[in-house]
């Protein structure tokens, strides 16, 4: 899919020349040493290694179990195809992120991604290690692409990470799209339809009594139709005041890359995280 990964290079490009522009792309609000080298870090691991590895090794598995059908759904109708790929890996992805933020150990996986106290570009893969490795929708994406339908993701996938990137960025693309009126209805079933920057950026709110936070919802990645669906959403055409997670405990730059290789026994997660249980260092 050499197409796919150029156009996935050049939305992120695009997006990061936009910040460039607009703000200032390498020097964030509260910004530190230890958040470039993990966002660097996961990015190089995660399209060099992990997404490769994940999508052939599960082709690799499926043609082990079933080998009768490589190939099976090759001529399946194109948007039976797409749904397939919203609900395998996009609603996987949906219910991967909300249960990132219920049980502690794989908050702990999650957790970089909100450690940042900025929004960005930069963020959009940043997570621990071993988050994409596990996370199902990969996998399952994987299974697709041996029955057949890699033809399908090569498009999707690109269309995918533009919503995301779009969403992550500090330009909020639909701040000036609210502000016209007759925009309005066209704006309502945008923002209940696909993750826009205000409610992606409600998702990353610092404090729990900012109006424009959510940080128990607002999970979704391509489509914000799983929030609406599963009463998880928030829409207030507003963004945080600022941004990371508020009486977050101390980490370090081992932890966010490799827990649970490096960093601390989880013990309680601050009440925002939505989590009953946080971390007390441990002997190392």
């Amino acid at each position: 899919m050499p197409g796919s990964t150029i156009a996935i290079l050049a939305i992120y490009l695009g997006f990061a020349l936009l910040e460039l522009w607009r703000s200032n792309l390498f020097a964030k609000p509260e910004q530190t040493r230890d958040d470039g080298i993990v966002e660097a870090a996961s990015i190089i691991v995660l399209l060099g290694f992990t997404q490769p590895a994940v999508l052939f090794g599960a082709g690799a598995l499926a043609g082990m179990v079933a080998p009768e059908y490589a190939g099976a759904l090759v001529n399946l109708n194109l948007f039976a195809a797409i749904a397939l790929f919203l609900v395998f890996d996009d609603l996987a992805q949906y219910f991967w992120h909300r249960a990132a933020h219920t049980f502690p150990w794989l908050y702990n996986l999650h957790r970089p991604h909100h450690n940042a106290r900025y929004m960005s570009v930069r963020l959009v893969y940043r997570n621990n290690l071993f988050y994409y490795a596990m996370m199902p929708g990969i996998w399952l994406s994987g299974v697709l692409i041996y029955f057949g339908l890699g033809w399908v993701y090569a498009g999707y996938i690109v269309v995918k990470l533009l919503v995301i990137t779009g969403a992550h960025s500090d330009v909020p693309w639909d701040r000036p799209l609210y502000a016209i009126k007759w925009l309005s209805p066209v704006m309502w079933l945008v923002e209940r339809t696909i993750s826009t920057p205000a409610t992606h950026h409600a998702h990353h709110g610092r404090h729990a009594d900012d109006p424009a936070t959510n940080y128990k919802g607002n999970f979704s990645n391509l489509l914000f139709f799983w929030d609406i669906l599963f009463g998880t959403a928030k829409i207030t055409r507003t963004y945080p005041e600022s941004y990371g997670v508020e009486n977050l405990p101390e980490t370090s730059l081992g932890e966010q890359l490799v827990w649970p290789l490096v960093g601390k026994v989880p013990v309680e997660q601050p009440a925002e995280s939505g989590i009953a249980q946080t971390e007390t260092p441990a002997s190392a």
